[in-house]
């Protein structure tokens, strides 16, 4: 009878492999069935190895869970595939092949297994029967001597904390409060999280939050205590569910050192055999590391320091690997010890003289209290003795292994050599897993660095710079950053810009890297520690916690509010790196990690690949920034001031200059005041666009304005800019005109004097709602001397309209279509009534209806209107 089911559907990608065992194993463990894991998961990574990556389909992978037994099914979608039945006189192919072996290992290590076939699908499945044991019995350990039985403390306490759905405390033993200090009314209804020291269980991808949704869990991390210890527990997690339907987990923890009261047993032969009971040989890496082996370097990493502990007997052991230039070891790997604390931390190879001062050679210390320092990795831990041994590739050191106990005394050469034995079986693996580690990491730093640099180069604005910067290292790189910038050298660091994972602590980072005095700005490449960061977060801690000792003692293992939760962010190493551009340091980026963190040394590497590039984006936008004040001041400059109110005349004004940031282009337009009480005024436009154009514009406007307070004619003014506009020489360009001088009449109609060279003509309303043209066109300027000038006089009468406009709006396109003069002057014709403002402003909306594109030209229109008498 089927008792339980799961499934699931895994895409045809390498990763597949990986996530199907995961599945089966904590499927299996959940139900119990713990004696046949090892077995299932082997034959379902064959199984789906052949569906997703040989046959290139998904694979589906379904556990049927029975009294007796599992029966476990894989599904794809290739059925036309060859099966290499026993009874056909097929050869199944060698054990050797890379494929092919499915079938093989069904046949070798399953109960009963077959293969069916629809029209869709292929299924292989295999059932595994369960091992007969004594009632009551699940696993049994050998009688051994009273020496040999672990150590424990006086009594032994087993915290039971039950989590609920949401991840709270529901329920909190005396042992619970015992081991940790809290009682049970200060840490029901809060997030377990909230009290782990370590986020993620050493050498796994799996954090306490994942591990708590698992069916079943074993393993290690540590809970801060109510006095601020973290105290290192071994837990087992068992996922229930009440009579309600409502699930929750159960969790088990003892002492670190005590694991041994919740650990479950280890399956298979001990180290020291190398046979199995069919009389064939083992392999020495599999008897050491167990089968299968982890896929993945932290996996095989953890599993070495674990199995280098047992082996031994010891209380902690840890693993270091090289680094490219072999004179630092990095941790990688610990148990019994700190491992976030020490994770990534760097020591010398070689501390001092003599064998025990190096780690290429195998060492034993009877007694550390003896030779304070002499593993840096284990001061302040407790422990006293200590074996240490190196992991060589050919000759090449790759890295070092170590096993430790409190007790002193405890190991000798015996030990070492057995160590030895251990670190030669695993150093190939373990390198060979360390490069295949660094060529997925060197891959994913270049994307990366292709990424950045995209995203750099599209932006030259200096805010948004700064933010790419920190957002690109948050949290790939760091869990924190401070961007300082320096404007000159003669200026001090900035703090322009602070990021943090957590965006409730930015506030508080901000705060306290404003208290201290910022990196000193050095040019030399490559990341740099400064400490500064790290000593103001624990002396504000501890100022913190004096104060809520003086405040609220009893309160003390509560917390004390974000000043800590800031202090535990910026605990960690800080490193600068230098923003060099252009031979000058323009700022410093500041990259840290929480409390007693490391970083990787890749990491550090890719950090300072991005600060180079980061560095010369920021400079750019700086430059580019820099460039358009200059260019934005001066074009101010070319445009007119603050026009003249023309009494009983209304005058309105719209300029649009073409190009992203110009102020100015090639059009223009004025109105000023001449003797005799008239008013001149000019809208002209330069050939072409951008600063050559606009430097035309300026020498036109202000010949424009000085000839005309000379008292010169309207023709006079033209024929002189003319000659001035010549005289430029190559850089002279052509230019259209409308020049006038604007009288208003006592009768309240308005007199104008026009002059329009090459320009488009002036369009006239009349109230009445008909368009004419207002002058008759003449010479542009620039092209020829001895212009012959000539102006027409125009009368405005009241409610009457002149419109005045540059070929940007005639000339506006849509395909083939263009507005035109008759376009223009039908828009006008519908602005009957209309203050000159209004005017304006409904041909500008009609010109920007035309067309979808955004205006390729310079756009200028000036409307004059005078107004009709108002009646009483």
């Amino acid at each position: 009878m089927i008792t339980a089911r799961a499934a699931h559907t895994f895409e045809p990608v390498g990763r597949s492999v990986a996530a199907a065992r995961a599945f089966v194993r904590d499927t299996l463990q959940g139900w119990g069935f713990g004696d046949v894991v090892d077995d299932a998961v082997v034959l379902t990574s064959e199984l789906v190895t052949n569906a997703v990556v040989h046959a290139g389909t998904a694979a589906e992978v379904v556990c049927l869970r029975s009294g007796d037994g599992v029966r476990v099914e894989v599904s794809d979608r290739y059925p036309e595939r060859e099966i290499p039945l026993q009874s056909s006189g097929v050869a199944m192919g060698s054990p050797d092949r890379e494929g092919g072996r499915g079938l093989q290992l069904c046949a070798a290590l399953a109960t009963r297994w077959g293969v069916e076939y629809s029209p869709a699908h292929k299924h292989v499945w295999f059932r595994l029967d369960l091992p007969e044991r004594q009632i009551g019995t699940r696993t049994a350990g050998p009688s051994v001597s009273t020496e040999l039985l672990p150590l424990a403390d006086e009594r032994v306490r087993v915290a039971v904390i039950q989590i609920d759905s949401e991840g709270a405390v529901s329920a909190w033993n005396d042992d619970a409060q015992e081991l940790f200090g809290y009682p049970a009314k200060q840490i029901t209804g809060k997030p377990l999280t909230d009290y782990a020291a370590w986020p993620h269980t050493p050498g796994t991808s799996t954090g306490i939050a994942e591990a708590l949704r698992l069916s079943r869990w074993e393993g290690s991390y540590g809970i801060r205590a109510a006095d601020g210890r973290v105290v290192p527990v071994y837990a087992s997690h068992l996922r229930v569910r009440d009579p309600q339907g409502a699930p929750s987990t159960v969790c088990l923890l003892v002492r670190d050192d005590e694991r041994a009261v919740l650990a479950t047993p280890q399956r298979g032969t001990a180290p020291e055999s190398a046979h199995r009971a069919d009389g064939q040989s083992t392999d020495p890496f599999e008897t050491f590391i167990g089968s299968p082996a982890p896929d993945d370097l932290d996996g095989l990493l953890q599993r070495t320091v674990e199995r280098s502990r047992d082996m031994l007997d010891g209380d902690a052991a840890f693993l270091l690997l090289a680094t490219d230039d072999e004179t630092e070891l990095e941790v990688r790997a610990t148990t019994g010890l700190p491992s976030a604390r020490q994770r990534f931390a760097r020591v010398p190879v070689d501390t001092g003289s003599g064998r025990y001062g190096t780690a290429r050679m195998p060492a034993v210390h009877e007694d550390l209290s003896a030779v304070p320092g002499a593993v840096p990795l284990l001061n302040g831990t407790g422990m006293r003795s200590v074996v240490t041994v190196p992991l060589k590739v050919e000759g090449r050191l790759t890295g070092s292994l170590g096993v430790a106990a409190e007790g002193a005394g405890r190991y000798s050469n015996e030990e070492a050599l057995r160590l030895q034995f251990a670190a030669d079986r695993i150093a190939l693996a373990v390198e060979s897993a360390r490069l295949g580690e660094l060529e997925r990491l060197r891959r994913g730093s270049l994307s990366f660095l292709v990424e950045a640099s995209d995203l750099l180069a599209g932006t030259l604005d200096r805010d948004q710079t700064l933010a790419l910067m920190a957002q690109m290292t948050v949290p790939t790189l760091a869990t924190w950053c401070a961007v300082y910038t320096i404007a000159d050298t003669a200026s001090e660091p900035y703090l322009s810009y602070v990021l943090h994972e957590d965006e409730e602590r930015i506030d508080g980072l901000k705060a306290l890297l404003g208290r201290i005095d910022p990196p000193e700005p050095v040019p030399t490449p490559g990341a740099r520690i400064w400490p500064a960061p790290a000593h103001a977060a624990h002396e504000a801690a501890l100022e913190a916690s004096v104060r809520s000792l003086d405040d609220e003692p009893h309160h003390l293992g509560s917390g004390i509010g974000s000043t800590l939760t800031t202090a535990a962010s910026v605990g960690g190493e800080t490193v600068v790196l230098p923003l060099v551009a252009r031979n000058r340091v323009i700022g410093m980026l500041v990259l840290g990690k929480p409390s007693e963190d490391h970083f990787r040394q890749e990491n550090l590497e890719l950090a300072e690949d991005l600060s180079r590039r980061a560095a010369l984006a920021l400079d750019n936008s700086r430059l580019y920034s820099e460039r358009m004040a200059i260019s934005q001041s001066l074009q101010r400059s070319l445009l007119p001031p603050d026009m003249p109110e023309v009494p009983g005349v209304e005058v309105e004004v719209i300029y649009r200059a073409a190009g992203e940031g110009n102020e100015v282009g090639g059009d223009f337009y004025d109105l000023f005041t001449i003797p005799d009480g008239a008013y001149g005024f000019a809208i002209g436009d330069v050939c072409g666009t951008g600063p050559e154009a606009a430097a035309v514009t300026g020498l036109a406007r202000h010949a424009l304005r000085l000839l005309a307070r000379e008292g010169y004619s309207g023709p006079a003014v033209l024929e002189r800019l003319n000659n001035a506009i010549l005289d430029e020489g190559e850089r002279s360009r052509f230019l259209t005109l409308l020049y006038g001088e604007l009288r208003p009449q006592e009768d309240g109609s308005a007199l104008l004097k026009v002059v329009c060279a090459g320009h488009p003509l002036p369009l006239r309303l009349r109230q009445d709602g008909s368009v004419e043209a207002a002058a008759e066109p003449q010479p542009l300027l620039g092209v020829m001397d001895d212009l012959e000038l000539y102006e027409q006089t125009v009368r405005l009468e009241p409610g009457d309209v002149l419109l005045c406009v540059t070929d940007g709006i005639t000339e506006r396109r849509e395909g083939s279509r263009m507005l035109g003069d008759d376009g223009l002057a039908e828009v006008l014709k519908g602005c009957t009534g209309l203050t000159a403002g209004a005017v304006a402003a409904r041909v500008m909306r009609a010109v920007e209806r035309f067309a979808a594109d955004s205006p390729s030209d310079d756009m200028a229109i000036l409307t004059m209107r005078v107004p009709e008498p108002q009646r009483n």
